[in-house]
């Protein structure tokens, strides 16, 4: 397939000119339980650009989430370090805005307070944000839920809104872990365009776990594949793919391609296959 518009890089280099936001580097985690040592990460490396949307995916336990939470300071690790603008990551940055699996909403606060939360957190311009916040809300399809509470919205309303939360400070970065993991089929794949739509048009840098392959190449500008714990990077896919990508493209013959080839990582057991050569390209 010498037309196809991918290929795979081994090395963890970036794919695209864009300039830096995060440097991973020999960024390894090791848990200390009660039972011993747990080894999550082994050391790995990773640039993602700026504006860049990158997924990764991987095997259930293979250290994805702790990946995210040491980029967002939520944890530190055991050896290497990660940098965002060129700052190490100590604690968790003003510039970060993340969105868990379950929207995490405050049951006692109505959607539009829910999304002010970060504003108010950090003592934020309260006119400005709440301006913000509702002009977030209005891109969501959500200006007619803001004083709603949380329980009178279907999850992917709910999902719409903690996304809305993470932005509403103007965040550089925005880290996802499995955020449309507990919706319904045809609920993801709105999810899926509005998140699309909404990195369109805030061009910020996204960093998404997932477990869903079609998923990652239909928002990806790179998909990340990692290892069986401890985690390392199996394989880097460039997905080119032009943009705006619609649901029909998942038939198309180079995603499905991509998806397969991705997939291919894995054996029927649901561990990874050892990657391919090094020197594989696909041009």
């Amino acid at each position: 397939m010498s037309n196809a518009p991918l290929r795979v890089v081994h090395d963890g280099a970036p794919a695209t000119a864009r300039p830096v936001l995060i440097e991973i580097r020999a960024l390894a985690k090791t848990y200390r339980t009660q039972d011993g040592a747990v080894p999550s990460l082994r050391p790995l490396d990773l640039d993602l650009g700026e504006g860049e949307f990158v997924a990764v995916v991987g095997p259930s336990g293979c250290g994805k989430s702790t990946l995210l939470k040491l980029v967002a300071g939520l944890i530190r690790p055991t050896s290497g370090e990660v940098r965002i603008g060129g700052r190490p990551v100590v604690e968790p940055p003003d510039d970060v805005g993340i969105v868990f699996q379950n929207p995490v909403l405050l049951a006692w606060r109505t959607i539009l307070r829910n999304v002010m939360m970060p504003a108010e957190v950090r003592r934020l311009d309260r006119a400005a944000h709440l301006a913000r916040a509702r002009a977030l809300l209005a891109t969501a399809g959500l200006s007619d839920f803001e004083n709603k509470y949380p329980w009178q919205l279907s999850g992917g309303m709910q999902q719409r809104a903690a996304i809305c939360r993470a932005l509403v400070h103007d965040p550089r970065l925005v880290l996802m872990d499995e955020p449309f993991g507990a919706l319904d089929a045809l609920t993801r794949e709105r999810m899926n365009l509005e998140l699309q739509r909404i990195h369109h048009e805030t061009g910020k840098t996204i960093l998404l776990i997932t477990h869903s392959i079609p998923e990652a190449v239909f928002l990806a500008d790179r998909v990340v594949v990692m290892s069986e714990r401890p985690g390392a990077i199996a394989a880097i896919y460039d997905v080119a793919l032009p943009r705006p990508r619609t649901i029909d493209q998942m038939g198309n013959p180079v995603f499905a391609d991509l998806a397969r080839r991705i997939r291919g990582h894995f054996y029927p057991q649901g561990q990874l296959a050892p990657g391919p050569s090094p020197q594989a390209h696909l041009d």
